[in-house]
This record gives C-alpha cells, structure tokens and sequence, in this order.
C-alpha cells in the first residue's frame, strides 16, 4: 500500500481558511435574523449534576454585568454553600439571596413544615419576580417541590405566563421538571448522569457539590 502524499502546508492553511470564511457566512447570516430579545422561563433538570451549579453561573454572569438579580433556594436552605457566602459576603448590593428551605424532605419528615417552606419560598418569589429592578431570578430546586405537590403546578406556570415581567429571566433548576413548566419554558436543558463519584463511596464535597 502506498503511503500517503504528503501534505502543503500552505494549501491545507488555505483550504483552512476558505472552509472556516464559509461557516462564518452561513452564522453570520443566521445570527442576522436574530435580533429580538426577551426575559427567558429556563429549565435546568435531569438526573446528572449540574442544574444549581449552571443557574448559579448565569446569577454570576448577571453580577458582573451589574444586573440586579435574586435567588430563592426551596430546598437547600439549610445548607451554608459556597454560593451563598459568595453572593451575600461581596454582592449582597446586587443579588438578594433568600434560603427558604429547610433541607431535603427525607430530613425535615415534616410534610406540614416542608408545604409551608415551600409555599413561603414562592410568595418570595413572586415577589421577586413582580419587581421589574431584577433582571434574573434564580429559583433553585423548585422542581423538587413541584414534584412532591407541595407547590401547585397550575398556579406557577399560570403566574409565569401572565404576570412575568417582559425582560425579565427566570430560572428553574431541579430534577423531574413538571411537563407543564417545560411546555412553557423557552430553553430547557437536560442534565443526564453518566457517572458520579457518590456510586464510589464519594461524599459531597466543598467546591464541587456546595
């Protein structure tokens, strides 16, 4: 079998270059037709890791842009995360940060008290979200508590729908998103597991989990 010519260097730069001019076109021409903007419903669930993580990412991102933003945690309220000493420490100007929950439901074993977090995380955010100052509200793991009911599904997709302010971002992280939130959502992402360091005898660690 013959080996292989070899290559120009010069032509395979060339060839290059004319392939990567062709796909700037073809997105510049894409990217002229999007020029609208909007407050976006966004879904963060799924079993793998991540879904806190990214929406916290995004309240960061508003931060630096010096974009008002808030977030109201329904389950981990009980826990000190990175996260919330962060924003409450250096940011507390620009991001309101309300620890509604009281933990996860296998530690509470309080239904009556965990319906009542709930419901009081959602009063708090509505509010938050009323006042048109906060361009980004993060509401992590409310899916949780849509799941389990303590929150009705109804009444949180009817309010996002029809008193959500324009420009304003919400985001909602937990897994088993309610089929009816992502109907209405505008972008939802689906975190899958692939392996996870938990199924090794790994606990949670700082830096990673909290």
């Amino acid at each position: 079998m013959a080996a292989p010519k070899p290559t120009d260097p010069a032509e395979d730069a060339a060839r290059h270059a004319q392939k990567m001019a062709k796909k700037k076109a073809a997105r510049d021409k894409i990217m002229a037709t999007k020029e609208g903007e909007k407050g976006l419903i966004i879904v963060l669930t799924g079993a793998g890791k991540g879904k806190s993580s990214s929406g916290f990412g995004m309240i960061l991102r508003c931060i630096a842009h010096g974009m008002p933003s808030a977030v109201v945690q329904f389950i981990k309220g009980a826990w000190q995360t990175g996260e919330r000493t962060l924003i409450e420490t250096h940011f507390p100007d620009l991001c309101q940060f309300h620890a509604m929950g009281e933990g996860f439901t296998w530690e509470t074993q309080d239904k009556t008290r965990d319906i009542a977090a709930a419901r009081a995380g959602w009063e708090k955010a509505r509010e938050l979200i009323r006042d048109e100052r906060n361009r980004m509200v993060l509401l992590d793991e409310i899916n949780i508590a849509l799941r389990y009911d303590y929150l009705d599904i109804v009444e949180v997709v009817e309010f996002l729908k029809t008193e959500k302010p324009a420009m304003t971002h919400v985001v909602l992280t937990g897994r088993n998103a309610k089929e009816e939130l992502i109907e209405i959502a505008d972008l939802v992402t689906e975190m899958t597991l692939v392996k996870h360091p938990f199924r090794s005898g790994i606990k949670g660690q700082k830096g990673v989990e909290f």
